[in-house]
């Protein structure tokens, strides 16, 4: 995969599509929080499918400069969506491109499953797919006591992860708020048209009745599966791929 870096601070991976189609699509992937990078298999499938494929790190995670969540990470989406609209230059050897998106995509899933809903509320953004994605961040002292005992979040981070993230505790806990990256927040502006969603009954880290909630305010499609967990967002998108492909090019 080549990188390039957009709006100065998020460093992408990104691969041209592995063949040529009459409309030029371009996917971007939000991932999960905390998670390691690992989505270049995800970013081939779909490029084979004829699409750009752009793998950001957000703001103040891994590679990327800046501070994590100092702002809502869909807006480090956004960068990217709007970096399209410009040449960008691959990094290792200066290689230039230049793309003339007709359409542009977000998948994410969990963590960055907001960030893609989140996301789709700017009209450059088609459509959007968010796997088992937190809805509302009402369920995070419940969550955070069920991955780490340690009462700071933002210190279990650098304990576990080194500089992966460069969270401080003030920022973390703006998601306390209900309105900072919270979908329920702004539940009222989503178009209903542009979100598809996946999630599992047995999801043991976001309760599926959060989402269905915000399938039934907001009107968007949920596919809610009896078993799975914590769903793969990879797994889930080839499993489903001719659904999402129709839902994309409508």
């Amino acid at each position: 995969m080549f990188r390039t870096r957009f709006a100065r601070d998020i460093v992408t991976e990104f691969l041209p599509p592995g063949r040529v189609l009459k409309t030029q699509r371009a996917i971007v992937l939000c991932d999960g929080m905390p998670s390691i990078p690992r989505k270049q298999p995800f970013a081939e499938f779909l490029s084979a499918k004829g699409y750009w494929v752009f793998y950001p790190r957000y703001r103040g995670a891994w590679e990327s400069g800046g501070e994590f969540l100092e702002r809502s990470p869909h807006m480090d989406i956004l960068d990217v969506v709007g970096g399209l609209a410009r040449e960008f230059r691959e990094l290792a050897f200066g290689r230039r491109f230049r793309l003339c998106a007709d359409e542009v995509f977000v998948i994410g899933g969990s963590f960055g499953g907001a960030a893609a809903i989140l996301s789709s509320l700017d009209p450059r953004v088609k459509r959007v797919v968010a796997n088992c994605p937190v809805v509302d961040w009402g369920i995070l002292p419940r969550e955070q006591k069920k991955e780490t005992s340690n009462p700071s979040y933002a210190a279990y981070l650098r304990a576990a992860f080194g500089e992966g993230y460069r969270l401080s505790e003030r920022n973390w806990k703006k998601l306390l708020d209900g309105k900072f990256y919270n979908p329920m927040y702004r539940a009222a502006e989503v178009d209903a048209t542009k979100v598809m969603m996946f999630h599992a009954q047995d999801d043991p880290y976001v309760p599926y009745r959060s989402v269905q909630k915000f399938a039934r305010v907001t009107g968007a499609r949920l596919k809610l599966l009896r078993r799975g967990g914590h769903l793969s967002t990879d797994l889930i998108v080839r499993k489903y791929w001719a659904r999402i492909r129709e839902f994309f090019e409508q």
